[in-house]
């Protein structure tokens, strides 16, 4: 064992030495041969190692595996430090990169905005309407002597128009008197009528099927407000249902696609864009417009209304049209007033006019949001489950239906078939068995509601204990989603006997079909 370490001295002193060595020839020439050491210490090996014993022998073996973790280890932290170095100039490099495609887009989306007004400029003028004419960064060029020749005898305005598209619709309409008349053949037609017609036309010309109860909600629901919610899982016709019904009315549904990025009114309806001195008009606020001049009926979709939260986007209209006032239901677009604003713009505001109906579709996955109960508390919602079952119905035309007409039957409605008594009267009890066990209240909005729903309903051929279990399952057991029902397990299944007890067996289906899932669901 102590020849062992000798040659270990021997090693460890050969070894600096030659790399001492090994430096002074790397500094006097770089590119210099490098010496062969090995022979040295293969000399030394063979000279030791038969004197090793066994102790030295196992110091050997230990030794050279110390050497090799070691000599392991410094190439692992060099392998490290060199990766490290290499991300760190990606990150640096992607970053310059980021940098300058934010720079191109940018670039991209002001040569866009340059080129859309520079069209609609175009439009505007081959109306009629007076434009400047744009220059570079979309400053308003000097007229020419030869323009202002042209001009003398008008007055212009410095920023041009600013709300092109309801400028537009402005002149689609201007010395027109736009009236719609109903057909001969439906002169007197009534609700439930106009349900059986729109089953129909949908079947015969759009290939479309829905049960007539779920036409008679929908319309029942368009006697009651003026926010209806479409949900359910895909597929299931919420979005062909009032694509269908403009058709039938000869006058189609704007769809406004939301988009999950939505988080304000101007995402809905536009904003004025300080840099080309205009209103970005939407869609939705197209429509609203347009409606303004024309005496039919105006749907309005905003399709998946839920990718983004409702509350944010659509607060406002959430909050004006509960105003008992319609005269108040304005929306503000812009501060100050101009001369040249759209027609019906007055003072910077739009009034919604009462013919317009806004339909929202909403899919129940993890893509989606959740709707709250502010927003259901003030729509009338209808859940699609299930694809419509396939039948025949004779061809059947259209029906251009004027809003006054509608709203007559809607009114007349109220009066004939009121909430009776007794049905009132039960549902007030039920009210207070659900706050006794559930702590949850109707309100007085719902109370609303259930008094204007159910006489359109049965004006639409319904039952009035069919509306009021259409009322309490929609507007009631909906909040139940959001409650531990594995706690209420008991409590559901004597609500389910409350309802027998009150309004009689055999009635209040959805209610009790809407219990028996919430049960199942929770089991």
């Amino acid at each position: 064992m102590a020849a062992y370490f000798e040659y270990l001295k021997e090693m460890i002193v050969a070894f600096f030495q030659n790399l001492g060595t090994w430096f002074r020839m790397r500094w006097a020439d770089p590119w210099g041969p490098v010496p062969n050491e090995f022979a040295q210490y293969n000399s030394l090996f063979a000279n030791y190692s038969p004197n090793f014993g066994v102790g030295g022998w196992i110091f050997f073996v230990l030794f050279a595996i110390l050497l090799l973790a070691l000599i392991g280890g410094i190439c692992f932290l060099i392998f490290w430090l060199i990766r490290k170095y290499v991300r760190f100039r990606k990150s640096s490099i992607s970053e310059e990169r980021l940098k300058q495609e934010v720079e191109r887009l940018n670039l991209e989306l002001y040569q866009t905005i340059k080129e859309k007004d520079r069209v609609l400029g175009l439009q505007v003028r081959s109306l009629g309407v007076n434009s400047p004419d744009l220059g570079e960064g979309n400053q308003v060029l000097e007229p020419t002597e030869e323009k202002k020749e042209e001009t003398k005898e008008e007055e212009t305005d410095e920023n041009d128009v600013r709300f092109p598209r309801l400028t537009l619709v402005d002149q689609k309409y201007a010395g027109k008197e736009f009236k719609t008349t109903l057909p001969e053949d439906a002169q007197n037609i009534d609700l439930a009528g106009i349900c059986a017609r729109f089953r129909d036309f949908a079947c015969s010309q759009m290939g479309l099927y829905y049960t007539l109860d779920t036409i008679r909600v929908f319309f029942a629901a368009m006697g009651t407000g003026k926010i209806i919610i479409l949900e359910g899982i895909s597929g299931t016709g919420k979005t062909s249902l009032p694509y269908a019904l403009g058709r039938f009315f000869q006058h189609n549904a704007a769809i406004c696609s939301v988009q999950p990025s939505w988080r304000d009114r101007s995402e809905l309806l536009g904003y004025y864009n300080d840099f080309t001195h205009k209103f970005t008009e939407t869609e939705f606020l197209r429509a609203i417009y347009e409606a303004t001049y024309r005496d039919d009926i105006n749907l309005v979709v905003l399709d998946e209304m839920n990718l983004a939260r409702i509350e944010y986007y659509f607060a406002e209209f959430l909050s004006i049209m509960e105003m008992p006032n319609v005269a108040e239901w304005n929306i503000s677009l812009v501060a100050a007033p101009r001369s040249d604003d759209p027609k019906h713009v007055n003072d910077g505001r739009l009034l919604i006019p009462q013919n317009i109906w806004f339909v929202g579709t909403a899919n129940n996955d993890d893509s989606t949001f959740t709707i709250t109960d502010k927003v259901y508390d003030r729509a009338m919602s209808l859940f699609f489950d299930n694809k419509g079952v396939e039948f025949k119905a004779p061809f059947t035309e259209a029906l251009p239906l004027p809003y006054s007409y509608l709203k007559s039957l809607f009114d007349n409605a109220k009066q004939d078939y009121p909430l009776s008594s007794k049905s009132l009267e039960k549902f007030q009890e039920l009210d207070a068995y659900v706050i006794e066990h559930f702590r949850l209240a109707f309100g007085n909005r719902i109370m609303k509601q259930l008094t204007e729903f159910v006489p359109c309903y049965v004006a639409c051929g319904g039952t009035e204990l069919g509306a009021v279990d259409y009322v309490f399952e929609s507007k009631i057991l909906k909040k139940f989603e959001v409650l531990n029902v594995a706690f209420l397990r008991d409590e559901l299944i004597k609500l389910d006997s409350q309802l027998t007890k009150l309004f009689g067996k055999g009635e209040f289906k959805l209610s009790k079909n809407k219990i028996k899932l919430l049960i199942k669901m929770n089991s």
